[in-house]
């Protein structure tokens, strides 16, 4: 489990002074770990989740072996595009993943932000709170140049291997709901 300080969990460090907004915005990426490629075991993690009744508990990663896991990383909790993303998931649940499948997105929110969100909105699923962005990085779903995880998609598979992973999920794109959902599939 992990736990911060709330001045831990607020602390942003400036950018440079050299460094003008459009500048850290145009950084590119730093490249993905290779603990997140494809065939690949999944990083085993513990982070605080939250459900729309407002119950919170740890969950570990490696605890839901067994069963297809669809982590997707996301900036920030009732923003446009995360809103559209989950919301997509959460009515689209069963035919987009179906039985068996447990999904898990993941902000750098607290799980306070989480319960309120989770219970407006009815989702399905739990929100897993990474205010530290510790998992974001252990993943490649964040970037130096901001303060939030970057929105990225992974398949695990029932063995915990990493079966699909889109490090660039488009939030308002039907194509990539479609590929993610026959990911989802095939992993089934």
């Amino acid at each position: 489990m992990f736990s911060m300080s709330a001045s831990a969990q607020t602390a942003v460090t400036p950018a440079p002074a050299s460094t003008t907004p459009a500048a850290a915005a145009a950084m590119p990426a730093p490249p993905p770990p290779a603990e997140i490629d494809i065939g690949k075991v999944a990083p085993d993690f513990t982070l605080q989740v939250s459900d729309s009744l407002g119950t919170s508990k740890a969950m570990k990663l490696s605890d839901l072996r067994g069963k297809v896991v669809v982590l997707a990383f996301y900036p920030a909790d009732r923003s446009s595009g995360c809103t559209a993303e989950l919301t997509k998931f959460r009515d689209e649940y069963k035919t987009m993943f179906g039985a068996g499948t447990v999904v898990v997105p993941i902000s750098g929110d607290s799980v306070e932000s989480h319960a309120s969100w989770s219970h407006d909105m009815k989702f399905p699923f739990v929100l897993a709170a990474d205010p530290g962005l510790v998992v974001a990085k252990q993943y490649g779903s964040s970037n130096p140049a901001q303060a939030y995880a970057s929105r990225t998609v992974f398949v695990i598979g029932k063995d915990g291997k990493i079966l699909w992973r889109n490090l660039k999920f488009p939030a308002l794109n039907e194509t990539a709901y479609t590929e993610l959902a026959g990911e989802v599939a095939k992993a089934q």
